[in-house]
């Protein structure tokens, strides 16, 4: 298998993996605070990868390259972990997903912000149906819709989006694995402390499936899915692979469904769909 293969492959396995990431925090926030879910999983994730880095003997990343980790962790390790673990104390999982179909064009406008490129019309057009689409989804929904859990998952798309192309970009030198573990090295002392800041004052009521899902999502979701992801972005191209992002809704749902039992109608999965298709021309004329 040839280098840009198995970055699709890689690719794939980091978009299957995140796709269990909201519904792993749905459950997790029923018992744990917020905050100390992402001070947690942070915390976690960024002592194995300091291992990671010393056994490894991984080189040290330059001083010009610490501003950039540090918007990958403001946007992955901080950013994202906390507002959608916020918003799902408002929404459900699978309302939260079909925002999540924003993510590649949120990625895609940051490379764009990042990398100086200039897309055409077609693709602010592609951009602009898809942001109609989940405001009008948002705004149809009634009693079961919050404005401040959808607000809260949109600022997440765009803090995730601006961590994902910067990553992406470094990914190029630093190489995949390296970006997420410096990233979360960074991001260690602070998390630290505000999850000592945070520490319930019991741990006695906190269920086994909300221990589960701080497993994955600090296993998973901050670590192995990265180490896949970057890996994906470096070997097969960032605009190619970042497409395999158009997948993730369509997991997330059926893992809402199928292992949190929340319903997803027919206008949630169009919607979806239809986000979807806009993704996939924005990011065609990027």
């Amino acid at each position: 298998m040839d280098a840009r293969a198995r970055g699709w492959v890689d690719g794939f396995l980091g978009v299957a993996i995140f796709s269990g990431s909201l519904p792993a925090t749905r459950v997790a926030v029923a018992d744990f605070d917020p905050l100390f879910l992402t001070a947690a999983r942070a915390c976690i994730a960024g002592a194995l990868a300091l291992g990671l880095l010393a056994l490894l003997r991984a080189q040290r990343p330059l001083r010009s390259d610490l501003g950039p980790l540090a918007l990958v962790s403001l946007g992955v390790v901080l950013g994202f972990p906390l507002l959608t673990a916020l918003a799902l104390r408002h929404i459900t999982a699978a309302h939260s997903i079909v925002f999540i179909g924003l993510l590649p064009m949120a990625t895609a406008v940051f490379a764009v912000l990042l990398g100086g490129e200039r897309p055409s019309r077609a693709f602010w057009a592609f951009a602009g149906v898809g942001a109609a689409l989940v405001a009008g989804f948002a705004l149809t929904r009634g009693a079961e819709a919050s404005v401040t859990g959808d607000l809260l998952m949109l600022a997440a798309v765009v803090v995730c989006g601006l961590g994902y192309a910067e990553g992406g970009r470094l990914s190029r030198r630093l190489g995949g694995w390296q970006v997420i573990c410096w990233a979360l090295v960074i991001a260690l002392p602070p998390m630290a402390l505000l999850g000592l800041a945070r520490w319930p004052g019991s741990l006695a009521g906190v269920g086994a499936s909300a221990w589960a899902g701080l497993a994955y999502v600090s296993l998973f979701s901050m670590l192995i899915g990265f180490v896949f992801w970057y890996r994906g972005l470096a070997a097969g191209g960032v605009a190619a692979v970042g497409q395999l992002q158009l997948l993730q809704p369509f997991m997330g749902l059926a893992l809402a469904a199928g292992l949190l039992g929340e319903p997803v109608g027919w206008s949630m999965a169009a919607v979806t769909a239809g986000v979807v298709l806009c993704v996939a021309g924005a990011r065609r004329f990027a």
